[in-house]
């Protein structure tokens, strides 16, 4: 934690040496940076749908006959800035994994940034249209796309990933959602 020191109303970060003059007032880094950002994001109210908790069940081609049983949860992060999505499978050659959505204003794009536990970290174009939710990174060698179809009233999401190793788009893992909370 770096030391900050108050004078004439303004705050300095402390001296190289870390000790600060006696009549200086500490400041304990718990106040929240940047909290005025901390507000909902007008492009990402699309996307509200999708926060609450899910049971998830599905399956993947390289695990044939296996169904694979999991959760996944939306919240809002930093007062509606951000959208963040965390979700695992109870099958360990499924990755847990974290990812956040936020927005470009002068793009017009919505994004995600993914992370697992494996170290795979990739970003995505993140749409929604109608009763879709569908994302999808287009890259040399590996792309991947996912669609989630609302079904019965928003109580469930039906998902189909595919991915293209290089000339071709196969299955991937497919997902049912069923909402929770």
């Amino acid at each position: 934690m770096q030391l900050m020191r108050k004078s004439s109303g303004r705050i300095h970060p402390g001296s190289a040496s870390g000790t600060l003059p006696p009549s200086s007032i500490l400041y304990h880094m718990a106040t929240i940076i940047g909290y005025e950002a901390a507000i909902p994001n007008p492009a990402l109210k699309p996307l509200g749908f999708l926060v609450g908790e899910w049971r998830t069940e599905g399956s993947h081609p390289m695990m044939p006959g296996k169904t694979l049983h999991g959760r996944t949860s939306f919240a809002w992060s930093d007062g509606g800035a951000f959208l963040v999505m965390r979700s695992e499978i109870d099958e360990p050659e499924v990755p847990s994994g974290i990812a956040i959505f936020g927005t470009d204003d002068d793009a017009k794009e919505c994004s995600m940034l993914y992370f697992d536990e494996r170290g795979v970290s990739r970003r995505y174009i993140v749409a929604l249209r109608s009763d879709q939710w569908e994302w999808w990174r287009d890259t040399p060698g590996f792309s991947q796309r996912f669609t989630g179809r609302l079904v019965d009233g928003g109580k469930r999401m039906v998902g189909q990933g595919e991915m293209n190793r290089g000339d071709r788009w196969e299955p991937d893992l497919q997902l049912t959602y069923t909402r929770l909370a």
